[in-house]
């Protein structure tokens, strides 16, 4: 497997405002199984991974999801029916996005849906190799190869030319990181539907608040690979960890958001918003 990431970043941000107009863009979004929120390309984070980024301080880049079903086992939650594994609301744990200016694919700076530790001026990851680096993104994409699904790099050829994906032959060790025994380790099942019944319903309507999301991470931070049981002593630790925390990550996230309303698009200005609050930098790429 090779890739050419260089001015691309198409599976670290929401490019959908940059599709053609008869662009097939909602492959998160067919099946049985709807996401509430509208984020695209979600990584989803496994226990042990979520685990980290609240030792780390970052739970302010995590964002949980949930899932509208029309056909499967199921659980009604604040008016909302969502998935569930044996009778529990079923969901992910991801890395946020937040409105960045960035400029990829050689078109013109947009505010964009970005990856909370892209970098939008080198369109690198801060993160990448870093011990909170998550898995999903370390094999992206080859599990998608290994499942002869169309890729993120296809997507951005078909749609504006260049060559992405420059290797499609899968890494040996590549599998679906969603696939058999992920209850526990990346498919989580909240102990208290009615505990999360607000939470459900500002998911659905684009309002969820930190709260909301520490509820569900901290759940997910509380879980084990192969079982439902939540941690009660795990789950208050972490709770308290994603609610306390404040690291460069919420500062920026609040900035860019504040900045998108009313101000050009301007990649440059991540020196200032995410560098001088801390933020890893990135290498750049070779000349």
């Amino acid at each position: 497997m090779e890739v050419n990431c260089e001015g691309c970043a198409g599976c670290c941000l929401d490019w959908r405002a940059l599709a053609p107009d008869d662009a097939d863009h909602g492959h998160e979004r067919r099946g049985s199984y709807r996401p509430l929120d509208d984020v695209a390309n979600l990584a989803p984070l496994s226990s042990d991974e979520v685990r980290a980024f609240l030792d780390a301080g970052l739970a302010g880049a995590l964002v949980a999801r949930l899932f509208r079903i029309e056909d499967g086992p199921s659980v009604a939650v604040g008016g909302v029916e969502v998935a569930a594994v044996r009778g529990r609301p079923a969901f992910l744990v991801g890395l946020r996005k937040v409105p960045k200016p960035v400029e990829p694919f050689d078109v013109e700076p947009r505010w964009l849906p970005t990856c909370a530790f892209l970098d939008p001026e080198t369109l690198q990851c801060r993160i990448h190799g870093s011990e909170v680096y998550p898995e999903t993104c370390s094999t992206y994409p080859g599990d998608n190869l290994a499942l002869d699904a169309e890729t993120e790099c296809e997507r951005v050829e078909r749609a504006h030319g260049g060559e992405r994906l420059l290797d499609d032959e899968p890494p040996d060790d590549a599998g679906p990181v969603l696939g058999p025994g992920a209850v526990g380790a990346r498919v989580f099942g909240h102990p208290d539907a009615d505990r999360i019944e607000g939470t459900v319903e500002r998911l659905a309507a684009g309002e969820a608040t930190r709260a909301d999301h520490a509820e569900l991470v901290a759940v997910a931070a509380a879980s084990a690979p192969g079982t439902l049981a939540v941690s009660d002593e795990r789950y208050e630790r972490a709770r308290e960890r994603a609610l306390d925390a404040d690291s460069w990550v919420d500062g920026a996230v609040e900035e860019w958001t504040d900045r998108a309303g009313d101000e050009p698009p301007d990649p440059a200005a991540a020196a200032t918003v995410e560098g001088d609050r801390g933020a890893p930098g990135t290498p750049g790429w070779d000349g």
